[in-house]
């Protein structure tokens, strides 16, 4: 996973991703409805939830506030083959929608929910 990882960072360097064009694709709302039914059996996606239901599956929140982490990082680690999870095949609206929803997580404060 982290060599996945690091592959999509050198990836999306390579090619410069603007923040302006990454938050321009996809529909957060969506993203989360679409998490909620079918990776929350795995992983923590709600902003304040801080432990995933299966240890080895990171929190979304987790995800999006690594440096590295980017549309274009998550687009090469959603069509990537992973051992440790699923073999989902997101069609490519839904996975718009789940990257722009992990992406409005970074720098989120749970906190602030309360």
């Amino acid at each position: 996973m982290r060599l996945c990882l690091a592959l999509a960072a050198l990836l999306a360097g390579a090619l410069h991703v603007t923040p302006a064009a990454s938050e321009s694709i996809g529909n957060v709302q969506r993203g989360s409805e679409y998490a909620q039914q079918v990776c929350a059996s795995c992983h923590a996606v709600r902003l304040e939830d801080l432990e995933s239901p299966v240890a080895e599956a990171p929190p979304f929140k987790m995800i999006a506030d690594r440096p590295e982490m980017t549309r274009l990082a998550l687009q090469v680690f959603l069509q990537s083959p992973h051992p440790t999870m699923p073999d989902l095949m997101l069609g490519a609206e839904d996975a718009d929608n789940v990257i722009a929803y992990i992406l409005s997580l970074k720098g989120q404060d749970a906190a602030s929910l309360r």
